[in-house]
């Protein structure tokens, strides 16, 4: 078990998750004939991947520092490869928006706005400087502090994107109250695990 987990890990880890969000969502697309339905549903489908390797990086310190077990160890090790992970899963989320704009523009224009345009591309913007800083190399070039402030802002701001992305479809879909869930827990983690550090540690939850 332990050779297992040990291999699950790293480079491993972020290639075998980006390979299988590829081959999920092309299988996906391929359901509808990779036509503006199919493509729809992989933007669906990748919004809720993302969703998912969001929390469990943005939560892996949180977790370790509350429940240390081979679980929470092995997820706060990887969290950088859980971020990147999430990172490509959002890639091919922007390549399938890329790809409903060309086959239906007019049924992009209804479905987005300057909003989403300008809120959306301040969350790329953080997701392509937190991977361009996720190796140990351009980490020590940025510096500790500036590294931190970067990526927690960034954290917290997809965090509240995932809010509201999901949060303004409750209305009309009531299910979609369940995805916000597991953004409500990473956060409670988080703030319990804030509020159990000792006095003068600056250890980060990030």
């Amino acid at each position: 078990m332990s050779q297992r987990q040990s291999w699950f890990e790293g480079w491993r880890l972020l290639a075998a998750l980006s390979l299988s969000l590829i081959v999920l969502s092309l299988w996906i697309a391929s359901m509808r004939q990779f036509e503006v339905e199919g493509v729809r549903m992989v933007i669906r489908f990748t919004a809720r991947s993302s969703l998912l390797l969001l929390c469990l990086a943005f939560g892996a310190a949180a977790l370790a520092r509350l429940w240390p077990n081979a679980w929470t160890r092995w997820q706060c090790r990887n969290r950088r490869y859980l971020g990147l992970s999430f990172a490509a899963s959002h890639a091919i989320h922007a390549v399938a928006i890329v790809a409903f704009a060309r086959m239906d523009p007019t049924g992009f224009a209804e479905a987005t706005s300057a909003a989403s345009y300008i809120f959306g591309g301040i969350g790329y913007a953080f997701i392509i400087a937190m991977s361009a800083t996720s190796s140990d190399r351009t980490a020590a070039l940025l510096g500790p502090h500036a590294w931190r402030a970067l990526h927690l802002t960034g954290g917290y701001y997809l965090w509240f994107q995932f809010m509201v992305s999901f949060g303004k479809r409750v209305p009309a879909m009531p299910l979609y109250a369940a995805f916000l869930i597991p953004l409500i827990a990473v956060m409670t983690l988080r703030l319990v695990a804030m509020a159990a550090r000792p006095r003068g540690r600056t250890a980060a939850a990030s």
